[in-house]
Protein backbone atom coordinates (compact mmCIF):
# COMPACT_ATOMS: atom_id res chain seq x y z
CA UNK A 1 0.00 0.00 0.00
CA UNK A 2 2.84 2.10 0.46
CA UNK A 3 4.37 2.21 -3.23
CA UNK A 4 0.68 2.97 -4.11
CA UNK A 5 0.57 5.84 -2.09
CA UNK A 6 3.94 6.73 -3.51
CA UNK A 7 2.99 6.11 -6.94
CA UNK A 8 -0.28 8.57 -6.46
CA UNK A 9 2.21 11.52 -5.46
CA UNK A 10 4.18 10.83 -8.48
CA UNK A 11 1.04 11.25 -10.75
CA UNK A 12 1.05 14.74 -8.99
CA UNK A 13 4.18 15.16 -10.31
CA UNK A 14 3.92 13.74 -13.68
CA UNK A 15 0.62 14.83 -14.48
CA UNK A 16 1.58 18.31 -15.45
CA UNK A 17 1.72 20.14 -18.76
CA UNK A 18 5.39 20.75 -18.92
CA UNK A 19 5.29 16.79 -18.31
CA UNK A 20 2.79 15.67 -20.28
CA UNK A 21 3.94 17.81 -23.43
CA UNK A 22 7.50 16.21 -22.77
CA UNK A 23 5.82 12.45 -22.41
CA UNK A 24 4.09 12.76 -25.27
CA UNK A 25 6.68 14.82 -27.61
CA UNK A 26 9.20 11.76 -26.02
CA UNK A 27 6.97 8.86 -27.23
CA UNK A 28 6.46 10.59 -30.69
CA UNK A 29 9.80 11.05 -31.24
CA UNK A 30 11.27 7.54 -29.70
CA UNK A 31 8.61 5.76 -31.92
CA UNK A 32 10.23 7.59 -35.01
CA UNK A 33 13.66 6.52 -33.96
CA UNK A 34 12.89 3.25 -33.45
CA UNK A 35 11.31 2.61 -36.84
CA UNK A 36 14.46 4.03 -38.46
CA UNK A 37 16.84 0.70 -39.15
CA UNK A 38 20.08 0.77 -37.36
CA UNK A 39 19.12 3.71 -34.88
CA UNK A 40 17.54 1.86 -31.90
CA UNK A 41 16.65 3.38 -28.34
CA UNK A 42 20.42 3.43 -26.75
CA UNK A 43 21.25 5.49 -30.12
CA UNK A 44 17.60 7.75 -29.96
CA UNK A 45 18.69 8.66 -26.03
CA UNK A 46 22.21 9.09 -26.30
CA UNK A 47 21.69 11.72 -29.28
CA UNK A 48 19.08 13.50 -27.38
CA UNK A 49 20.91 14.25 -23.90
CA UNK A 50 22.96 17.13 -25.20
CA UNK A 51 19.65 18.58 -26.12
CA UNK A 52 17.67 17.85 -23.20
CA UNK A 53 20.72 19.80 -21.11
CA UNK A 54 20.31 22.65 -23.53
CA UNK A 55 16.69 23.12 -22.60
CA UNK A 56 17.89 23.82 -19.12
CA UNK A 57 15.13 20.69 -17.37
CA UNK A 58 15.06 19.67 -14.39
CA UNK A 59 15.41 16.25 -13.24
CA UNK A 60 12.02 14.94 -13.61
CA UNK A 61 11.19 16.30 -16.86
CA UNK A 62 14.54 15.46 -18.39
CA UNK A 63 14.20 12.16 -17.27
CA UNK A 64 10.15 11.67 -18.33
CA UNK A 65 11.12 12.93 -22.03
CA UNK A 66 14.45 10.73 -21.90
CA UNK A 67 12.43 7.73 -20.68
CA UNK A 68 9.82 8.34 -22.97
CA UNK A 69 11.89 7.72 -25.82
CA UNK A 70 13.34 4.74 -24.97
CA UNK A 71 10.09 3.28 -24.62
CA UNK A 72 8.89 4.90 -27.63
CA UNK A 73 11.49 3.40 -29.40
CA UNK A 74 11.06 -0.22 -27.98
CA UNK A 75 7.48 0.29 -29.96
CA UNK A 76 9.01 1.84 -32.94
CA UNK A 77 11.34 -0.99 -33.65
CA UNK A 78 8.70 -3.27 -34.98
CA UNK A 79 8.02 -0.80 -37.89
CA UNK A 80 10.68 -1.83 -39.95
CA UNK A 81 10.89 -5.36 -39.22
CA UNK A 82 7.26 -5.76 -40.13
CA UNK A 83 7.55 -3.83 -43.41
CA UNK A 84 11.01 -3.58 -44.55
CA UNK A 85 12.20 -7.16 -42.67
CA UNK A 86 14.96 -5.08 -41.00
CA UNK A 87 14.62 -5.07 -37.18
CA UNK A 88 15.00 -1.16 -36.45
CA UNK A 89 17.00 -2.47 -32.92
CA UNK A 90 18.38 -5.98 -32.35
CA UNK A 91 15.46 -6.87 -29.44
CA UNK A 92 13.26 -6.32 -32.57
CA UNK A 93 14.81 -9.13 -34.54
CA UNK A 94 12.58 -12.26 -33.25
CA UNK A 95 9.48 -9.87 -34.64
CA UNK A 96 10.71 -9.95 -38.08
CA UNK A 97 10.37 -13.53 -38.05
CA UNK A 98 6.65 -13.67 -38.55
CA UNK A 99 5.52 -10.18 -39.22
CA UNK A 100 7.11 -9.59 -42.55
CA UNK A 101 5.29 -12.98 -43.62
CA UNK A 102 2.51 -11.55 -42.50
CA UNK A 103 2.83 -8.22 -44.50
CA UNK A 104 3.69 -10.01 -47.61
CA UNK A 105 0.52 -11.91 -47.08
CA UNK A 106 -1.11 -8.28 -46.60
CA UNK A 107 -1.97 -7.98 -43.31
CA UNK A 108 0.95 -5.77 -42.54
CA UNK A 109 -1.79 -3.42 -40.69
CA UNK A 110 -2.72 -6.13 -38.19
CA UNK A 111 0.63 -7.03 -37.24
CA UNK A 112 1.46 -3.68 -36.32
CA UNK A 113 -1.86 -3.39 -34.72
CA UNK A 114 -1.26 -6.36 -32.97
CA UNK A 115 2.51 -5.47 -31.87
CA UNK A 116 1.75 -2.28 -30.81
CA UNK A 117 -0.99 -4.03 -28.50
CA UNK A 118 1.58 -6.57 -27.59
CA UNK A 119 4.30 -3.70 -26.48
CA UNK A 120 1.58 -1.90 -24.35
CA UNK A 121 0.76 -4.95 -22.30
CA UNK A 122 4.43 -6.02 -22.05
CA UNK A 123 5.47 -2.41 -21.15
CA UNK A 124 2.02 -2.02 -18.58
CA UNK A 125 2.55 -4.92 -16.52
CA UNK A 126 6.88 -4.69 -16.43
CA UNK A 127 5.93 -0.95 -15.08
CA UNK A 128 4.00 -2.62 -12.51
CA UNK A 129 6.45 -4.80 -11.96
CA UNK A 130 9.10 -1.71 -10.86
CA UNK A 131 6.32 -0.50 -8.70
CA UNK A 132 6.25 -3.15 -6.47
CA UNK A 133 9.87 -4.91 -7.03
CA UNK A 134 12.29 -1.90 -6.79
CA UNK A 135 11.32 -0.60 -3.47
CA UNK A 136 11.52 -3.79 -2.15
CA UNK A 137 15.38 -3.50 -2.68
CA UNK A 138 15.53 -0.19 -0.46
CA UNK A 139 15.20 -3.00 2.70
CA UNK A 140 18.96 -3.73 2.11
CA UNK A 141 20.53 -0.01 1.67
CA UNK A 142 21.72 0.35 5.28
CA UNK A 143 23.95 -3.23 5.07
CA UNK A 144 25.59 -1.65 2.15
CA UNK A 145 29.30 -0.83 3.12
CA UNK A 146 31.78 0.26 0.70
CA UNK A 147 32.99 -3.38 0.20
CA UNK A 148 29.52 -3.95 -0.93
CA UNK A 149 29.54 -1.42 -3.29
CA UNK A 150 32.32 -2.20 -4.64
CA UNK A 151 31.28 -6.16 -5.44
CA UNK A 152 28.24 -4.53 -6.68
CA UNK A 153 30.21 -2.87 -9.28
CA UNK A 154 32.00 -6.08 -10.42
CA UNK A 155 28.76 -7.62 -10.70
CA UNK A 156 28.02 -4.94 -13.28
CA UNK A 157 30.93 -5.31 -15.43
CA UNK A 158 30.91 -8.60 -15.02
CA UNK A 159 27.98 -9.51 -16.77
CA UNK A 160 28.56 -6.62 -19.40
CA UNK A 161 28.48 -8.70 -21.73
CA UNK A 162 25.45 -10.04 -21.51
CA UNK A 163 24.04 -13.49 -21.20
CA UNK A 164 24.01 -13.98 -25.18
CA UNK A 165 27.39 -12.99 -25.19
CA UNK A 166 29.23 -15.27 -26.92
CA UNK A 167 32.82 -13.21 -26.79
CA UNK A 168 33.48 -12.49 -22.85
CA UNK A 169 36.87 -11.76 -23.93
CA UNK A 170 35.66 -8.70 -25.74
CA UNK A 171 33.36 -7.62 -23.53
CA UNK A 172 36.52 -7.70 -20.49
CA UNK A 173 38.61 -5.69 -22.96
CA UNK A 174 35.76 -3.12 -23.47
CA UNK A 175 35.79 -2.80 -19.77
CA UNK A 176 39.20 -2.18 -19.31
CA UNK A 177 39.45 0.05 -21.24
CA UNK A 178 36.18 2.05 -19.78
CA UNK A 179 37.88 2.01 -16.43
CA UNK A 180 41.09 3.25 -17.89
CA UNK A 181 39.06 5.91 -19.32
CA UNK A 182 37.89 6.91 -16.12
CA UNK A 183 41.02 7.33 -14.54
CA UNK A 184 42.13 10.02 -16.71
CA UNK A 185 42.60 13.31 -14.67
CA UNK A 186 43.67 14.55 -11.40
CA UNK A 187 43.48 12.29 -8.69
CA UNK A 188 41.28 12.91 -6.36
CA UNK A 189 43.05 11.30 -2.98
CA UNK A 190 46.75 12.69 -4.17
CA UNK A 191 46.30 15.37 -6.54
CA UNK A 192 48.20 13.75 -9.14
CA UNK A 193 47.65 14.07 -12.65
CA UNK A 194 46.67 10.76 -14.41
CA UNK A 195 47.47 9.31 -17.67
CA UNK A 196 47.03 13.46 -18.85
CA UNK A 197 49.72 13.13 -21.34
CA UNK A 198 50.61 16.59 -19.86
CA UNK A 199 47.39 17.95 -21.60
CA UNK A 200 45.78 20.56 -18.92
CA UNK A 201 42.17 19.49 -20.96
CA UNK A 202 42.21 16.14 -19.26
CA UNK A 203 42.67 17.24 -15.65
CA UNK A 204 38.90 17.36 -14.82
CA UNK A 205 38.67 14.08 -16.49
CA UNK A 206 36.67 12.86 -19.57
CA UNK A 207 32.86 13.71 -19.87
CA UNK A 208 30.85 10.70 -20.25
CA UNK A 209 28.21 12.42 -22.23
CA UNK A 210 30.96 12.83 -24.68
CA UNK A 211 32.00 9.41 -24.46
CA UNK A 212 28.55 8.19 -24.94
CA UNK A 213 27.46 10.29 -27.95
CA UNK A 214 30.73 9.90 -29.83
CA UNK A 215 30.50 5.81 -29.58
CA UNK A 216 26.63 5.50 -29.86
CA UNK A 217 25.90 8.50 -32.23
CA UNK A 218 28.42 9.44 -34.35
CA UNK A 219 30.01 5.81 -34.61
CA UNK A 220 26.40 5.48 -36.70
CA UNK A 221 26.92 7.84 -39.09
CA UNK A 222 30.81 6.69 -39.70
CA UNK A 223 29.07 3.35 -40.10
CA UNK A 224 26.75 4.70 -42.36
CA UNK A 225 29.14 6.43 -44.59
CA UNK A 226 30.98 3.45 -45.31
CA UNK A 227 28.02 1.04 -46.09
CA UNK A 228 27.14 3.90 -48.46
CA UNK A 229 25.51 2.78 -51.73
CA UNK A 230 25.67 -1.23 -50.94
CA UNK A 231 22.25 -3.05 -50.39
CA UNK A 232 21.72 -2.86 -46.99
CA UNK A 233 22.07 0.97 -46.40
CA UNK A 234 18.56 0.93 -45.56
CA UNK A 235 16.78 2.15 -48.83
CA UNK A 236 14.67 -0.77 -49.34
CA UNK A 237 10.81 0.18 -50.01
CA UNK A 238 8.50 -0.80 -47.43
CA UNK A 239 5.40 -2.85 -47.76
CA UNK A 240 3.12 0.10 -48.81
CA UNK A 241 -0.12 -1.69 -48.01
CA UNK A 242 -1.65 -1.93 -45.06
CA UNK A 243 -4.69 -3.74 -45.01
CA UNK A 244 -6.61 -3.75 -42.03
CA UNK A 245 -5.50 -1.60 -39.29
CA UNK A 246 -7.48 -2.49 -36.07
CA UNK A 247 -7.42 -6.93 -35.97
CA UNK A 248 -10.31 -9.04 -35.05
CA UNK A 249 -10.93 -10.09 -31.35
CA UNK A 250 -10.28 -13.32 -32.34
CA UNK A 251 -7.03 -12.46 -33.19
CA UNK A 252 -6.60 -10.37 -30.08
CA UNK A 253 -8.36 -13.34 -28.06
CA UNK A 254 -5.89 -15.83 -30.24
CA UNK A 255 -2.57 -13.86 -28.75
CA UNK A 256 -3.76 -12.67 -25.29
CA UNK A 257 -1.97 -15.48 -24.06
CA UNK A 258 1.46 -15.05 -25.99
CA UNK A 259 1.59 -11.82 -24.58
CA UNK A 260 1.06 -12.46 -20.99
CA UNK A 261 3.71 -14.80 -21.31
CA UNK A 262 6.10 -12.78 -23.15
CA UNK A 263 5.77 -10.54 -20.48
CA UNK A 264 6.54 -12.51 -17.61
CA UNK A 265 9.39 -14.10 -19.63
CA UNK A 266 10.40 -10.49 -20.73
CA UNK A 267 10.66 -8.85 -17.51
CA UNK A 268 12.96 -11.56 -15.99
CA UNK A 269 14.96 -11.15 -18.33
CA UNK A 270 15.49 -7.28 -18.21
CA UNK A 271 15.99 -7.61 -14.51
CA UNK A 272 19.34 -9.57 -15.29
CA UNK A 273 21.73 -7.00 -15.30
CA UNK A 274 23.35 -7.45 -18.88
CA UNK A 275 20.64 -9.85 -20.45
CA UNK A 276 18.36 -7.07 -21.85
CA UNK A 277 15.60 -6.59 -24.34
CA UNK A 278 17.74 -9.08 -27.31
CA UNK A 279 17.19 -12.38 -24.30
CA UNK A 280 13.46 -11.33 -23.09
CA UNK A 281 12.46 -11.40 -27.13
CA UNK A 282 14.22 -14.41 -27.83
CA UNK A 283 13.19 -16.60 -25.26
CA UNK A 284 9.47 -14.96 -25.73
CA UNK A 285 9.63 -16.38 -29.09
CA UNK A 286 11.53 -19.85 -28.85
CA UNK A 287 9.24 -21.11 -25.85
CA UNK A 288 5.84 -19.56 -27.35
CA UNK A 289 6.61 -21.93 -30.56
CA UNK A 290 7.65 -24.80 -28.14
CA UNK A 291 4.30 -23.66 -26.42
CA UNK A 292 1.72 -23.79 -29.21
CA UNK A 293 3.72 -27.00 -31.09
CA UNK A 294 2.15 -28.19 -34.21
CA UNK A 295 -0.72 -25.68 -34.00
CA UNK A 296 1.00 -23.15 -35.03
CA UNK A 297 2.28 -20.72 -38.45
CA UNK A 298 5.58 -20.01 -36.88
CA UNK A 299 7.70 -18.34 -39.53
CA UNK A 300 4.80 -18.39 -42.08
CA UNK A 301 2.73 -15.06 -40.46
CA UNK A 302 1.38 -16.20 -37.40
CA UNK A 303 0.50 -13.42 -35.20
CA UNK A 304 1.26 -15.09 -31.92
CA UNK A 305 5.01 -15.01 -33.38
CA UNK A 306 4.09 -11.32 -33.33
CA UNK A 307 2.68 -10.84 -30.38
CA UNK A 308 5.35 -12.80 -27.99
CA UNK A 309 8.51 -11.16 -28.84
CA UNK A 310 7.27 -7.51 -28.92
CA UNK A 311 5.99 -8.19 -25.37
CA UNK A 312 8.92 -10.09 -24.46
CA UNK A 313 11.01 -7.13 -25.62
CA UNK A 314 8.96 -4.69 -24.48
CA UNK A 315 8.67 -5.81 -21.06
CA UNK A 316 12.41 -6.36 -20.00
CA UNK A 317 12.88 -2.55 -21.17
CA UNK A 318 10.54 -2.06 -17.83
CA UNK A 319 12.56 -4.80 -16.01
CA UNK A 320 15.87 -2.76 -17.00
CA UNK A 321 14.64 -0.27 -14.75
CA UNK A 322 14.55 -2.12 -11.74
CA UNK A 323 18.20 -2.96 -11.31
CA UNK A 324 19.39 0.63 -12.77
CA UNK A 325 17.25 2.58 -10.22
CA UNK A 326 17.19 0.35 -7.22
CA UNK A 327 21.23 -0.78 -7.41
CA UNK A 328 22.65 1.74 -10.09
CA UNK A 329 23.35 -1.28 -12.14
CA UNK A 330 22.38 -1.10 -15.89
CA UNK A 331 19.71 -4.29 -17.31
CA UNK A 332 20.61 -2.78 -20.67
CA UNK A 333 22.37 -0.75 -22.96
CA UNK A 334 20.01 2.03 -22.76
CA UNK A 335 20.23 1.81 -18.87
CA UNK A 336 23.44 2.78 -19.09
CA UNK A 337 23.06 6.04 -21.15
CA UNK A 338 19.75 6.95 -18.64
CA UNK A 339 22.25 6.14 -16.00
CA UNK A 340 24.69 8.83 -17.41
CA UNK A 341 21.99 11.28 -17.58
CA UNK A 342 20.96 10.77 -13.80
CA UNK A 343 25.05 11.14 -12.28
CA UNK A 344 25.15 14.06 -14.52
CA UNK A 345 22.33 15.68 -13.08
CA UNK A 346 23.72 14.96 -9.20
CA UNK A 347 21.67 11.56 -8.91
CA UNK A 348 23.11 8.38 -8.00
CA UNK A 349 20.86 5.37 -8.47
CA UNK A 350 21.21 2.68 -5.71
CA UNK A 351 19.41 1.61 -2.72
CA UNK A 352 19.01 5.34 -1.47
CA UNK A 353 17.69 6.68 -4.56
CA UNK A 354 13.86 6.25 -3.17
CA UNK A 355 14.61 7.73 0.17
CA UNK A 356 16.88 10.65 -1.33
CA UNK A 357 15.18 11.34 -4.63
CA UNK A 358 11.61 10.03 -4.19
CA UNK A 359 9.78 12.61 -6.06
CA UNK A 360 12.31 11.94 -8.95
CA UNK A 361 11.86 8.46 -9.08
CA UNK A 362 7.90 7.89 -8.86
CA UNK A 363 7.29 10.57 -10.92
CA UNK A 364 9.24 8.69 -13.70
CA UNK A 365 7.50 6.07 -12.60
CA UNK A 366 4.37 7.66 -13.22
CA UNK A 367 5.40 8.86 -16.64
CA UNK A 368 6.16 5.74 -17.90
CA UNK A 369 2.01 4.40 -17.23
CA UNK A 370 1.10 7.89 -18.88
CA UNK A 371 3.39 7.06 -21.47
CA UNK A 372 2.56 3.83 -22.73
CA UNK A 373 -1.14 4.85 -22.72
CA UNK A 374 0.19 7.84 -25.19
CA UNK A 375 2.32 5.39 -27.48
CA UNK A 376 -0.91 2.79 -27.82
CA UNK A 377 -3.05 5.91 -28.41
CA UNK A 378 -0.26 7.10 -31.22
CA UNK A 379 0.96 3.58 -32.49
CA UNK A 380 -2.56 2.75 -33.74
CA UNK A 381 -4.43 5.45 -35.42
CA UNK A 382 -1.13 7.23 -36.21
CA UNK A 383 0.64 4.21 -38.21
CA UNK A 384 0.32 5.51 -41.12
CA UNK A 385 2.29 8.68 -40.81
CA UNK A 386 5.07 6.46 -38.66
CA UNK A 387 5.56 4.33 -41.86
CA UNK A 388 6.33 7.60 -43.54
CA UNK A 389 9.36 7.60 -41.75
CA UNK A 390 10.70 4.60 -43.08
CA UNK A 391 11.21 6.41 -46.95
CA UNK A 392 13.25 9.39 -45.23
CA UNK A 393 16.57 8.49 -47.01
CA UNK A 394 19.92 7.91 -45.05
CA UNK A 395 21.95 10.72 -46.65
CA UNK A 396 19.25 13.24 -45.05
CA UNK A 397 19.43 11.39 -41.71
CA UNK A 398 22.64 10.61 -40.69
CA UNK A 399 24.09 14.10 -41.67
CA UNK A 400 21.24 15.78 -39.53
CA UNK A 401 22.20 13.38 -36.62
CA UNK A 402 26.14 14.44 -36.75
CA UNK A 403 24.68 18.11 -36.27
CA UNK A 404 22.64 17.18 -33.44
CA UNK A 405 25.72 15.98 -31.68
CA UNK A 406 28.03 18.20 -32.52
CA UNK A 407 25.71 21.25 -31.85
CA UNK A 408 24.90 19.56 -28.24
CA UNK A 409 28.02 19.15 -27.08
CA UNK A 410 29.89 22.10 -27.87
CA UNK A 411 26.64 23.75 -26.20
CA UNK A 412 27.32 21.58 -23.22
CA UNK A 413 30.91 22.22 -23.10
CA UNK A 414 32.20 25.27 -25.37
CA UNK A 415 35.34 23.81 -25.91
CA UNK A 416 36.57 22.79 -29.72
CA UNK A 417 38.79 20.38 -28.22
CA UNK A 418 35.60 18.03 -26.57
CA UNK A 419 34.65 18.31 -30.22
CA UNK A 420 37.75 16.46 -31.26
CA UNK A 421 37.52 13.97 -28.30
CA UNK A 422 33.89 13.72 -29.74
CA UNK A 423 35.35 12.54 -32.74
CA UNK A 424 37.77 10.42 -31.82
CA UNK A 425 34.94 8.20 -29.50
CA UNK A 426 32.88 8.17 -33.01
CA UNK A 427 35.72 5.96 -34.48
CA UNK A 428 36.75 4.57 -31.51
CA UNK A 429 32.95 3.01 -31.75
CA UNK A 430 33.15 2.67 -35.27
CA UNK A 431 36.40 0.20 -34.96
CA UNK A 432 34.72 -1.48 -32.10
CA UNK A 433 31.25 -2.24 -34.42
CA UNK A 434 33.95 -3.62 -36.82
CA UNK A 435 35.43 -5.59 -34.48
CA UNK A 436 32.04 -7.36 -32.87
CA UNK A 437 33.62 -5.59 -29.53
CA UNK A 438 30.30 -4.39 -27.07
CA UNK A 439 30.59 -0.95 -26.55
CA UNK A 440 27.93 -0.91 -23.37
CA UNK A 441 31.59 -1.70 -21.22
CA UNK A 442 33.36 1.44 -21.93
CA UNK A 443 30.63 3.49 -21.43
CA UNK A 444 29.54 2.05 -17.97
CA UNK A 445 33.46 1.80 -17.33
CA UNK A 446 33.26 6.00 -17.86
CA UNK A 447 30.46 6.55 -15.85
CA UNK A 448 31.62 3.93 -12.99
CA UNK A 449 34.71 3.68 -12.75
CA UNK A 450 35.70 6.77 -10.36
CA UNK A 451 32.82 5.07 -7.47
CA UNK A 452 34.15 2.00 -8.08
CA UNK A 453 37.68 3.30 -7.37
CA UNK A 454 36.64 5.43 -4.30
CA UNK A 455 35.41 2.16 -2.65
CA UNK A 456 37.42 -0.10 -3.14
CA UNK A 457 39.94 2.56 -1.79
CA UNK A 458 37.65 3.25 1.42
CA UNK A 459 37.25 -0.73 1.99
CA UNK A 460 41.18 -0.98 2.08
CA UNK A 461 41.42 1.97 4.31
CA UNK A 462 39.00 0.56 6.80
CA UNK A 463 40.34 -3.01 7.13
CA UNK A 464 44.29 -1.16 7.26
CA UNK A 465 44.95 -2.90 3.75
CA UNK A 466 43.32 -6.51 4.30
CA UNK A 467 41.42 -7.73 1.38
CA UNK A 468 39.59 -10.24 2.99
CA UNK A 469 37.14 -6.81 3.25
CA UNK A 470 36.14 -7.54 0.15
CA UNK A 471 34.72 -10.62 0.58
CA UNK A 472 33.62 -11.05 4.63
CA UNK A 473 30.07 -10.08 4.41
CA UNK A 474 27.06 -12.44 2.75
CA UNK A 475 26.08 -9.31 0.69
CA UNK A 476 29.49 -9.13 -0.79
CA UNK A 477 30.02 -12.62 -1.38
CA UNK A 478 26.24 -13.23 -3.12
CA UNK A 479 27.69 -9.83 -5.58
CA UNK A 480 30.94 -11.49 -6.51
CA UNK A 481 29.32 -15.57 -6.82
CA UNK A 482 26.38 -13.87 -8.90
CA UNK A 483 29.29 -12.05 -11.03
CA UNK A 484 31.42 -15.28 -12.19
CA UNK A 485 28.30 -17.29 -12.64
CA UNK A 486 27.25 -14.08 -14.57
CA UNK A 487 30.57 -14.26 -16.64
CA UNK A 488 31.02 -17.78 -17.65
CA UNK A 489 26.90 -18.01 -17.96
CA UNK A 490 27.48 -16.80 -21.40
CA UNK A 491 30.10 -19.30 -22.38
CA UNK A 492 27.59 -22.01 -22.69
CA UNK A 493 24.23 -20.03 -23.45
CA UNK A 494 25.58 -19.07 -26.57
CA UNK A 495 25.37 -22.83 -27.44
CA UNK A 496 21.57 -22.31 -27.63
CA UNK A 497 21.43 -18.91 -28.44
CA UNK A 498 22.86 -17.47 -31.48
CA UNK A 499 21.70 -14.68 -33.21
CA UNK A 500 24.08 -14.37 -35.64
CA UNK A 501 21.99 -17.19 -37.37
CA UNK A 502 18.99 -15.74 -36.23
CA UNK A 503 19.83 -12.95 -38.56
CA UNK A 504 21.35 -14.90 -41.44
CA UNK A 505 17.64 -16.41 -41.13
CA UNK A 506 15.64 -13.11 -41.03
CA UNK A 507 17.50 -11.68 -44.04
CA UNK A 508 16.76 -14.58 -46.22
CA UNK A 509 12.78 -14.56 -46.91
CA UNK A 510 11.61 -13.57 -43.59
CA UNK A 511 10.92 -17.12 -42.39
CA UNK A 512 12.76 -19.28 -39.57
CA UNK A 513 13.18 -22.71 -39.86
Amino acid sequence: MESLQHLANGFAIALTWQNLLLALVGCFLGTMIGALPGLGPSNGVAILIPVVFSMGLGATPALILLTSVYYGAMYGGRISSILLNIPGDEPALMTTLDGYPMARQGRAGEALAISGLASFVGAFFATWGLVFLAPQLVGVALLFGPAEYFAMFTLAFATLGGVTSSNQAKAAFAAAIGLALAFVGVDGQTGVPRFTGGNVHFYDGIDFLIAIVGMFALSEVLVFIEERGKANSHTTAPVTELGRVVPPWSMIKDTSGSMGRGTVLGFIAGILPGAGASLGSFLAYTLEKKWVGKNGRFGKGDPRGVAAPEAGNNAAAGGAMVPMLALGVPGSGTTAVLLAMLLSLDITPGPLLFTNNPDVVWGLIAALFIGNVMLLLLNIPMVGLFTRVLRVPSYYLMPGVAMVSFIGIYALTNSTFDLMLLIGFGVLGWVFRKLSIPMVPVILGVLLGELMEKNLRRALTISDGDLSILYGSPLAVGFLTVAVIGFVAPLFVSRYVNFKKLKAEVHNDGTSD
